[in-house]
């Protein structure tokens, strides 16, 4: 099947055409290929008038958490909404003027955290300025009906990442430069193996699935855990991770919610399985070591 894509060359993107491309023929627009996605008449004329892919997958995003919060008071005219939420407003355009179906990827900050668990069903709250945006295009592409796929991931590492470094290697980074990790003890995520999300996004594809799926690792954990097993997977110094709070850690900073534990029932119910981050970076370390 050939698919069209936004965002396709990033951590994650670069990943899923990788791992899928032996079944699918993927076209990326984006920047690197001269692509702006904000430019509305471009990017609809691209995506129309191919006849031969019946999905979009729509990765671009801006996804600056810090520097969006910045921007926060600037409102529709902040490069966030402009990226997140007008870009996706021309792709859903060009997805209704074409009949493709539509995938958008969101975050799990689109909660807010007083709880520790959040299934597909629950209501949103974003916190940030980020989220917020990043909410607002997902709304957008689920006013496509039975056409529009938004899925949710949180944390995303793999194997030799691609572009900026995912956050497990920022952790394994500072490891072994033996220089201190600190992480909050008291916040809980779901770290995911992006392979595990390549997959899974096939098993959407074949579906021809709608609505919301979080597509999240199997193991809700916290940063300083997450470090700790890191540690412990690439024979770090184990005594090099330091427990702090999470009012701590994230004070000065953008809100982001300290309980996202997303629950990946529902996408496993369609056969994909998602690890856990204890067996997904052991993987990512045999990958690395085999040169793979």
């Amino acid at each position: 099947m050939k698919i069209l894509g936004t965002g396709l060359s990033g951590l994650v993107g670069s990943r899923i055409t990788e791992l899928l491309s032996p079944k699918h023929e993927f076209e990326n627009y984006s920047l690197e290929n001269g692509v702006d996605i904000t430019n509305r008449d471009d990017i609809i004329s691209r995506i129309t008038r191919d006849t031969k892919a019946p999905w979009v997958l729509h990765l671009a995003a801006y996804t600056d958490v810090q520097a969006a919060e910045a921007d926060r008071a600037l409102g529709e005219q902040s490069a966030a909404w402009k990226v997140n939420v007008i870009a996706t407003e021309h792709i859903v355009e060009a997805c209704v003027a074409s009949g493709k179906r539509l995938l958008y990827v969101d975050t799990d900050y689109a909660f807010d955290g007083k709880t520790q668990k959040y299934t597909e069903e629950d209501s949103i709250h974003p916190l940030c300025w980020y989220a917020m945006t990043k909410s607002e295009g997902a709304k957008r592409v689920l006013g496509l009906g039975d056409k529009g796929l938004v899925i949710r991931i949180s944390n995303p590492y793999r194997a030799h990442p691609i572009g900026k470094k995912d956050f497990a290697h920022k952790m394994l980074e500072r490891l072994l430069a033996g220089t201190e990790v600190i992480a909050p003890a008291d916040q809980l995520f779901v770290p995911t193996f992006i392979d595990d999300i390549a997959f899974a996004v096939d098993a959407l594809l074949a579906h021809s699935a709608n609505g919301i799926y979080h597509v999240v690792g199997s193991q809700g954990v916290s940063p300083y855990d997450v470090a700790k097993t890191i540690a412990r997977v690439y024979a770090c110094d184990p005594t090099l991770v330091k427990k702090t709070t999470f009012a701590a850690f994230f004070a000065g900073r953008a809100q982001v919610p300290q309980y996202a534990v997303l629950q990946n029932e529902k996408i496993r119910l369609l056969g994909v399985v998602m690890r856990g981050f204890d067996e997904g970076i052991t993987e990512v370390k045999r990958l690395e070591d085999a040169g793979l």
